[in-house]
């Protein structure tokens, strides 16, 4: 099994897909937090910490906007948006590069609202213009966008839509699906002007899943107040969980469902880790890894399935299989050398491509050499299933 030089946890496969990712000593040991009231002093103060602490990552200092860390899963964030911020029958317009759009819709769907999608093709962003032209059909309540659809691998430009979005349409909340983003790419809450901000801590946050965080801003906490009905769920209800976020921020218990306390606990552990570095390194390194796994994979012979060069994720790399290799030839191989890759994901492509995730520890960490690692394995594998490179 492959070993990570720094890390002192037993001796397991690396696993370097889109999430869950490795994780540091620290926040593993920070999971095993003996148990622990909800509303005692202690974890009163570390909730709040991990609250103020995701502001600095989403690089927020308005007060209007607030944190959150539920129990759940990153999905749970679609739920939020489709429960509180649209009300049914009112408009959403979804920015498809991939998979996980299709997703968005469909839980904005089950709530009742209207999901029109406007859909790239398979490996590539959509174009400003055609975003505009969406924007001027009907008046959306809100717009969506993947910022980095983990299908795919495609980034996009979630600083210029959000420009466009207040030009066209300033009403408009915009909505950012951020589970394969925050942490690895450039995200500027306040300056953005972004109204929401989802994601999952498996990923480039490096903590186990288990927890829904997400940013609201003040417009968007405005328009959930304005609702003419109550949130269409009892459970992922702002009116439910604003109260609890906020007295947990200012340090003070609350209560509305029992928290993960040993997740809040190594979600803390994580961020001061994270924070401990400016974020301008943190996403520079995540973008030199990047580039050295992109140009290795194209000595290789190997095409990404994000076409656009600009708009390919820095957190991880799509990769279409060659001709005359299956995933069942590729995947098992590598795997017995002692690294998880993940297949592929977007329906209309799926057995044609794998995916590297190469964000977190593996990166930051300058003594680990995991992906020295995993190129060796993709070649060798390679060569082993009859590829020539």
């Amino acid at each position: 099994m492959a070993q990570s030089k720094a890390s002192a946890q037993a001796p397991h496969p690396l696993t370097l897909i889109p999430g869950p990712v490795e994780f540091t000593d620290e926040v593993l040991a920070a999971m095993a937090t003996p148990s622990q009231s909800h509303v005692s002093p202690q974890f009163v103060e570390v909730y709040g910490d991990a609250l103020a602490l995701l502001r600095q990552l989403f690089i927020n200092t308005d007060k209007r906007a607030q944190t959150f860390a539920i129990a759940g899963a990153g999905t749970l964030g679609w739920d939020f948006v489709a429960a509180n911020l649209i009300e049914p029958g009112e408009d959403a317009l979804v920015l498809h590069t991939g998979y996980f759009a299709d997703s968005f819709a469909e839980c904005i769907a089950t709530y009742g609202g209207k999901p029109t999608q406007l859909k790239a093709p398979i490996g590539d962003v959509l174009t400003l213009d055609a975003v505009e032209s969406a924007l001027k059909q009907k008046k959306f309540k809100i717009v969506t966008i993947t910022h980095v659809d983990t299908s795919t691998g495609v980034l996009s430009d979630i600083k210029s839509i959000a420009a466009l979005v207040r030009a066209v349409s300033p009403e408009t909340l915009v909505i950012v699906d951020g589970v394969c983003s925050v942490g690895v790419e450039e995200i500027r809450f306040d300056d953005w002007d972004l109204d929401l901000v989802l994601t999952a801590p498996q990923k480039a946050i490096g903590v186990p899943a288990g927890l829904s965080i997400f940013i609201a801003s003040g417009r968007a906490l405005d328009v959930f107040r304005a609702r003419k009905a109550p949130p269409t769920s009892y459970y992922a209800s702002f009116a439910k969980w604003l109260p609890v976020m906020q007295n947990y921020e200012a340090k003070k218990p609350s209560y509305f469902s029992t928290p993960p306390v040993q997740n809040i606990h190594a979600l803390l552990a994580s961020l001061k880790q994270i924070l401990a570095v400016p974020l301008a390194d943190r996403f520079a390194a995540h973008a030199r890894m990047s580039n050295r796994i992109k140009s290795t994979i194209a000595n290789y012979g190997l095409k990404q399935v994000a076409v656009r060069e600009g708009y390919q994720a820095n957190g991880m790399t799509a990769v279409y299989l060659p001709e005359g290799v299956a995933l069942p030839d590729l995947l098992p191989r590598i795997a017995k050398r002692g690294i998880v890759l993940a297949g592929g994901l977007h329906k209309e492509i799926a057995t044609k491509y794998f995916r590297i995730g190469h964000m977190g520890v593996s990166v930051t960490d300058e003594d680990r050499d995991d992906f020295d690692k995993a190129l060796a394995a993709i070649k060798d594998s390679l060569a082993e299933a009859g590829y020539t490179i």
